[in-house]
């Protein structure tokens, strides 16, 4: 019987001595003590392309789509724009930026959505295109700042100074703007210049009130509703002529629209301002006489004044 051959060169590949065939029992031996792998070749650089894939997901503030984070995460960002005063077209979503120093900053394109810009110092800044839904500048300086083409669909302008920034004429129909500084009326429409002076009414702010209602006339002269809600305004400051000559052209404006009854009312309350108002046993004056007429044109009007001074559709 032929022998089994064995290797001149040394076990077999992959195995250790103790794997050698055995010469007396003719076969190899089953026990494999230790197995030999090459050693790993060292690498060089890592390919530049791959290295750049590496860095979008593991730099903050560059995530690849579906990734998870918000601005407020991402500090280089936020860094820049404090350092540099420009991040255009930054993703800075819900980024916490109470009392910024930006003047002059370049925020063009940039999402801001949901960020805290409260008290920030903006005058001058750039924020042409910017994402600002639901952004909170509350009583921000906006002074200079262009605004063109923002979206400030829910953002918090209310004591802001707008005093000389550029907007979009209906930028502001979806903003809480209240309380803000410095806005051109020519940039609100009539219904926000009538809630206005609703929304200045229902703070106690009758001479506020007188304001708002008189640029809405301004805008809309047809509109009976703000003629009778800037005649109670009147009213309450006991501008007496004045309110009845407004109620007189309200009458006017509904007996054109066929609402005869409105009409004969608001004749009703502009003769009863007319007429001397007598002071209540007790009353104070002018005080008194004031809540008097309040109350006077309150019974006259009834439904009418209520729905005067109710905010209208946008």
């Amino acid at each position: 019987m032929q022998q089994p051959c064995s290797d001149a060169t040394g076990p077999p590949r992959g195995l250790s001595p103790t794997g050698q065939e055995d010469a007396k029992n003719g076969h190899r031996s089953k026990t494999i003590t230790h197995i030999r792998f090459p050693k790993p070749k060292p690498t060089g650089p890592l390919d530049p392309l791959l290295r750049s894939l590496l860095a979008l997901v593991f730099v903050p503030g560059f995530l690849l789509p579906g990734a998870a984070g918000k601005a407020a995460e991402r500090p280089e960002l936020l860094m820049q724009l404090l350092d540099k005063g420009r991040c255009a077209g930054c993703q800075l979503a819900d980024a916490d930026l109470v009392l910024a120093h930006l003047p002059n900053a370049d925020l063009r394109g940039a999402k801001l959505n949901g960020a805290n810009l409260s008290q920030a110092q903006l005058d001058g800044a750039k924020l042409n295109g910017a994402d600002l839904r639901n952004t909170s500048l509350l009583g921000a300086s906006l002074r200079g700042a262009d605004l063109r083409g923002a979206n400030l669909e829910g953002t918090d302008l209310r004591q802001a100074d707008l005093s000389g920034a550029l907007l979009d004429r209906t930028a502001l129909e979806r903003a809480h703007w209240q309380q803000a500084k410095g806005i051109n009326s020519n940039q609100l429409s009539y219904a926000q210049l009538h809630n206005a002076g609703v929304a200045a009414h229902d703070a106690g702010q009758p001479q506020k009130a007188e304001l708002w209602f008189s640029q809405a006339i301004q805008r809309q002269p047809e509109a009976a509703v703000s003629w009778v809600a800037r005649a109670i305004s009147r009213g309450q400051q006991g501008k007496t002529p004045l309110a009845a000559n407004d109620f007189d052209t309200a009458a006017r404006l509904y007996a054109q629209r066929g609402d005869g009854e409105s009409a004969k009312q608001l004749k009703e309350a502009a003769t009863a301002l007319a007429k001397p108002q007598k002071q209540e046993p007790g009353g104070n004056g002018i005080g008194s006489q004031l809540l008097g007429t309040a109350a006077a044109l309150a019974k006259l009007l009834g439904p009418l004044a209520g729905l005067a001074l109710l905010p209208i559709g946008i």
